[in-house]
């Protein structure tokens, strides 16, 4: 068994491109192999700044020889028929192949094929052009006179099988052995013979091939600094993913800044460092604010330790921070009123109209809905107005991430009251799953509005989600408003705000939320049968058949049901029962269905008042008193009997039974 290296060596590739192209490299050549026969078990891919590479351990030399038996004519068939078989076969003479007998069809002719096995290092040397040739990048580029497309100009490819070159050529870049190490700190070209060679000499060579060992490295070198400067990293994931793509081998150097900055809002410090300069933000573990200090990750080991690196960084960052304390001063000498108007100038949509015309509508929406939510109407309408004025701002301009967030700053800076300021930054949550959900009731009024004006108005021009896309993020607007309703336990029929199918939408989304919670799909289907638009009413109801279907009492009642309704659903497809029947005391006969008549009876008025109260747990306990009767009766009654009028009584009981049940749920589309 052999070892296969490939390294693809070129200038740097885009940070956000990496991991997904070290996954995309293993994937496409482990299906070349695939193809001709060879499994492939764990190949190990890298990427780094200047390169990207796999190594697939335990290969055979060659794809086995592969036989197979090639039917032909029968004997006696026309000699057309024989020389096509002829051709067919690779055979020189219809005498190469031997005949067989088969009791119904007769004899016939067969010829064993012998198919050699390939070199894997041919597979190889036929796989890799096609495979760098058709290499999915979100985004690619020519070079020189050719017409190969990669991310960046490919300087060098190593291909080895077992120490052997793969050979084979692509626009003028020939496979060979060699590579090079770091940029600034590598020692010039070098030849390398397996994957343990290669590790040690681009190791050796001040490259960090593992993405995760680089970000370890980092986040090392990130506390061994916080520790000795008294500070405390805000952790950014996504930032750490982007950085350790960008460095060889990582170099972590504290920076200091401008302490008057400090005074800029800690939104706009963060995204500057973040979004402009790729530096990690730190806290003061003394204040428990932002230090003035940031956290570069170079690629270089300066001789001087990083001071000159950290220097040049500072300066560029005071550029930066000096452009956004401009945009803060100058968007403070306008009130955010002021700029309502240039929001008509803004087109929201070409069918829809503009963002002024958004905001006319959810300021009347907002005014609808404060007292249903508890706010009052007119900050809530205020807030509605206010919503969008930031968009319009330099700071938002320059940091569209900020749109909220600076409206709050800017309406505190206005004399707004902090109801209208939290709403405005708090009308776009929650954005995402993770996002928290706003509870005052300005807010609420406001992020209702908003959202449901963006779902009303796309929906009526036909913009709606499919399944491949949700370009105006509908799906998310609609959790968003489930969320909301859920969260502060808010009672607002959903059939009064939306139409029938925007309604349909609001109940799916809020299905798929659901069984994110850990919710059954049986048992969500079978309280969606009850058709309600009340979404507290809804998962409050879920939530109580969920834990009665755990117990025993819920168990047994449930298996009981099911006996019933299966009795009822064989009588329905005879087509006798094709009305609701009802139970006449008089033909009763057996003590087993009295006491289902009498439980039956006395469940009905207890169950409509805690269906009334929406006591769910005390409903389904109170259908739980039905479970010994049904037991009895399902045990000890014959229900076809042959007088028809109790055959019909028993199957009235039956029906009493499954009325009553859905009027909680529908039991009948649960498992069991």
């Amino acid at each position: 068994m052999a070892e296969f290296l490939l390294e693809i060596f070129s200038e740097e590739i885009p940070a956000r491109m990496q991991k997904r192209a070290m996954e995309d490299l293993a994937k496409m050549v482990s299906d070349a192999l695939a193809k001709n026969g060879i499994v492939v078990e764990n190949p190990k891919s890298w990427v780094a700044p200047r390169r990207i590479g796999l190594c697939i351990e335990n290969l055979p030399n060659q794809t086995p020889e592969v036989r197979e038996e090639k039917k032909g004519p029968k004997l006696g068939s026309p000699q057309p028929a024989i020389d096509g078989f002829i051709r067919a076969s690779g055979i020189s003479s219809i005498d190469e192949a031997r005949i067989e007998n088969d009791p119904k069809k007769g004899d016939f002719y067969v010829v064993d094929i012998v198919k050699p096995g390939s070199k894997t290092t041919e597979i190889l040397a036929n796989a890799l052009p096609q495979i760098i040739q058709s290499f999915p990048w979100p985004k690619s580029m020519r070079w020189g006179v050719g017409n190969l497309r990669w991310v960046r100009p490919i300087h060098s490819i190593i291909a080895l099988f077992d120490g052997a070159l793969v050979d084979f050529e692509i626009e003028g870049v020939k496979s060979g052995n060699k590579t090079e190490g770091h940029r600034f700190h590598g020692n010039g070209v070098f030849e390398v013979s397996n994957y343990a060679d290669y590790q040690n000499k681009v190791a050796n060579a001040n490259v960090m091939i593992d993405r995760e060992d680089r970000k370890a490295e980092i986040m090392r070198q990130i506390g061994d600094i916080c520790a000795a400067n008294n500070l405390e990293l805000i952790e950014d994931i996504g930032l750490l993913e982007e950085v350790c793509g960008l460095v060889d081998k990582p170099v972590v150097i504290l920076g200091q800044m401008d302490e008057s900055f400090l005074d800029l809002p800690p939104e706009v410090i963060r995204l500057t460092l973040r979004i402009n300069q790729k530096y990690f933000v730190l806290n003061s573990k003394t204040t428990g604010k932002l230090a003035p200090n940031f956290i570069v990750v170079s690629n270089v080991a300066a001789i001087d330790g990083g001071k000159a690196i950290a220097h040049g960084n500072a300066r560029v960052l005071a550029a930066r921070l000096n452009d956004a304390r401009y945009f803060w001063d100058l968007d403070r000498k306008t009130t955010l009123e002021s700029r309502v108007e240039k929001l008509d100038k803004i087109v929201f949509h070409q069918k829809i109209g503009s963002l002024g015309d958004k905001v006319k509508r959810i300021v009347e929406l907002a005014g609808e809905l404060a007292p249903i939510v508890g706010a009052d109407v007119e900050l809530a309408k205020r807030a509605a107005l206010l919503a969008k004025a930031d968009l319009v701002t330099e700071m938002v301009g320059e940091f569209p991430e900020l749109q909220g967030v600076m409206g709050r700053y800017y309406a505190n800076n206005d004399g707004e009251t902090q109801d209208v300021a939290n709403a405005i930054m708090e009308h776009y949550k929650p954005v995402g799953p993770s996002d928290y959900v706003p509870t005052n009731p300005v807010s609420i009024a406001a992020a209702l509005a908003d959202k449901f004006d963006t779902l009303v108005s796309f929906f009526a021009i036909g913009e709606k989600p499919t399944g491949s896309g949700d370009p105006y993020a509908l799906r998310r607007a609609a959790l968003g408003i489930i969320r909301i309703i859920l969260d502060n336990n808010l009672r607002l029929p959903l059939g009064i705000r939306v139409n029938g199918e925007l309604q349909s939408f609001f109940l799916d989304r809020l299905k798929v939320y659901l069984r994110d919670e850990g919710y059954a799909h049986d048992v969500i289907d079978a309280v969606f049968a009850n058709q309600d638009d009340d979404l507290v009413r809804i998962v409050n109801r879920i939530k109580a058949l969920f834990e009665f279907l755990k117990t025993s009492d819920g168990e047994n009642l449930l298996a009981g049901f099911k006996r019933a309704t299966n009795i009822l659903k064989a009588e329905e497809k005879k087509g006798d029962l094709g009305q609701i029947l009802v139970v006449n005391p008089q033909h009763l006969k057996e003590n087993a269905e009295k006491a289902l008549f009498s439980a039956l009876q006395q469940n009905d008025a207890i169950l409509t008042e805690k269906l009334q109260k929406e006591d769910f747990a005390c409903a389904m306990k109170t259908l739980a008193q039905c479970r010994a009767p049904i037991y009895d009766f399902l045990d000890n009654v014959l229900v076809n009997d042959n007088d028809q009028n109790i055959r019909l009584n028993r199957l009235a009981l039956l029906q009493n039974l499954r009325q009553q049940m859905r009027q909680v749920a529908d039991f009948e589309q649960i498992r069991g």
